[in-house]
């Protein structure tokens, strides 16, 4: 399963690269899947409205009803009926891509496992709303779904007798079947919006929406689509003779030309045994829970920055306990924590420059803590010997900046880039430790801990407490955001940033030149 993952993990890096060079990240559609998918379903819900207005029920009623639709009103009925069919398609595409990037990017396991858990149940409730939908149509395609999916409905035992011997003649079928099937198209998508919102539920400042160029444009191109290649119907149902040929949507109908292969009973087995696999798999194999941060009364004021700029709502606000003059403290949920330490660089009292007492802020991770950080970097910058030295700051779970190493290249690395404190960038620079600071971390908007890179380039940009201090030199300071497959790049980029420290240094120690660059 770990090469899988690390090959999907490669392709999909691989052409989110392109994505970002074509679009930028905020318009990178890959780093927005689940919101696109919640836009989307909107689209739907919004068309399926107006839809509903003009539907009729019964044999033939709902035929014809589609039909005017589609072509008496073409001009606004056909392209909402076009576009609650493109937009259900595209619904489907992004919930899988969805899945499959979560899986690959190792982001459904420890204090994820409730958004994966209750994002399964969402793939079963979109195909049953999809297939039901075909169902309203009532033409040859509806008649070939009315058929197939009795019959494999009827290997379950849970009906008295065959339900697939409704479906044989016109006179077993009546309007009250087609309010059934309005009252279940309706329903299912009610479920479904209910378990999207409680799919968040763990998830802080929740991205729901795409970025309002990325959604435009998709919609834009839904609607082109619908004009060029408008949905419609495949003749009306004949129970009387054989729905054949047809044409099947393979998003939501791949199962039933499976089902002729392999038989009923494999289908329903695979599709519960895929279901307990991808329920269970948060948990396979085991993992090692990592120590949750942990909170020192002490140094904590009860500023609440920790607690809104954590990802997971891990962290809440609760009275004071202590006696301290403070209204509030912070208490970490463990079960919730997934120490990324994004809270530790919120926290106001994290600083390096702390020396009359220990390194210890109002909150910390244990492994590894601030003052283990700090001792690293010392370690580290001691080592540096050659002009235009940089500190490298990066992110356990981007790419690996170790291997950048060198006589002018000291690196840390943390487990999110969010949890560096801007003031050991300001520690770094005002002792000298090194010529210049390179943040880096995942991709932007694509921080392997939800927030870590958008919180870190707020701070340094000084709209974000606790912010970066206006003394640092921003010359000195540079931000490349990469993924593992970028590492070419990177160096580059470097290799650049340390031609330009060399030049700052030499004007700082030429007074001519630097008269002269004035």
């Amino acid at each position: 399963m770990h090469s899988l993952k690390a090959l999907i993990r490669y392709c999909l890096m691989w052409v989110e690269g392109w994505f970002d060079w074509a679009f930028g990240p905020k318009w990178n559609p890959t780093y927005c899947l689940g919101a696109l998918g919640y836009f989307y379903f909107w689209i739907v819900g919004v068309s399926g409205l107006y839809l509903y207005i003009f539907m009729d029920s019964g044999i033939p009623a709902s035929y014809l009803s589609v039909e005017y639709l589609t072509h008496d009103q073409w001009w606004l009925g056909g392209v909402m009926r076009s576009l609650h069919r493109y937009a259900s398609d595209a619904m489907v595409i992004m919930v899988a891509l969805h899945i499959i990037r979560e899986f690959a990017f190792d982001r459904y396991r420890g204090s994820r496992w409730f958004s994966w858990v209750t994002g399964v149940p969402m793939l079963w409730l979109i195909i049953i709303a999809g297939i039901s939908g075909y169902w309203l149509v009532w033409d040859m395609l509806a008649q070939y779904v009315a058929i197939a999916s009795p019959e494999l409905l009827d290997w379950l035992p849970i009906f008295g007798e065959p339900i697939a011997r409704n479906f044989l003649a016109t006179s077993h079928l009546d309007g009250r079947f087609f309010t059934l099937l309005i009252f279940l198209h309706i329903a299912v998508p009610l479920v479904l919006l209910f378990i999207m919102w409680l799919h968040l539920q763990r998830v802080g400042h929740a991205r729901i929406n795409p970025a309002r160029g990325l959604a435009v444009g998709t919609f834009a191109m839904l609607l082109v689509l619908s004009f060029i290649s408008p949905a419609t119907s495949q003749g009306i149902a004949d129970l009387s003779r054989v729905a054949s040929p047809v044409e099947l949507d393979w998003f939501y109908m791949w199962v039933y030309p499976l089902t002729d292969i392999v038989g009923p009973a494999t289908i329903w087995i695979g599709s519960f045994v895929g279901t307990i696999v991808l329920i269970l798999i948060p948990w396979i194999p085991p993992i090692k829970k990592k120590l949750p941060a942990v909170v020192s009364l002490d140094n904590c004021n009860g500023c609440t920055r920790c607690a809104v700029d954590c990802p997971f709502n891990a962290i809440i606000m609760a009275p004071r306990s202590d006696g301290a003059v403070f209204d509030f403290e912070a208490q970490v949920d463990p079960d919730l924590c997934t120490s990324c330490g994004i809270c530790v660089g919120s926290c106001p009292t994290a600083t390096p420059f702390r020396r009359a007492s220990a390194l210890v802020p109002g909150i910390d991770l244990q492994d590894p803590s601030l003052a283990t950080l700090r001792d690293e970097m010392e370690k580290q910058a001691a080592k540096l010997t050659t002009p235009g030295s940089v500190m490298i700051f990066g992110c356990d779970r981007s790419l690996k900046v170790a291997k950048f190493k060198s006589a002018s290249i000291a690196t840390v690395s943390l487990p999110c880039t969010g949890m560096l404190p801007p003031s050991f960038i300001d520690y770094v620079i005002s002792r000298k430790l090194a010529a210049g600071v390179v943040v880096t971390g995942c991709r932007r908007g694509e921080c392997h801990y939800r927030l870590g890179q958008a919180w870190m380039e707020e701070r340094l940009d000084g709209i974000r407490d606790p912010r970066l201090r206006e003394r640092v030199p921003r010359e000195r300071l540079a931000r490349f955001w990469a993924a593992p497959t970028d590492g070419r790049t990177f160096a580059r980029d470097i290799e650049q940033f340390q031609r330009t420290l060399i030049d700052l240094d030499s004007k700082a120690t030429d007074p001519e030149q630097s008269e002269a660059a004035q």
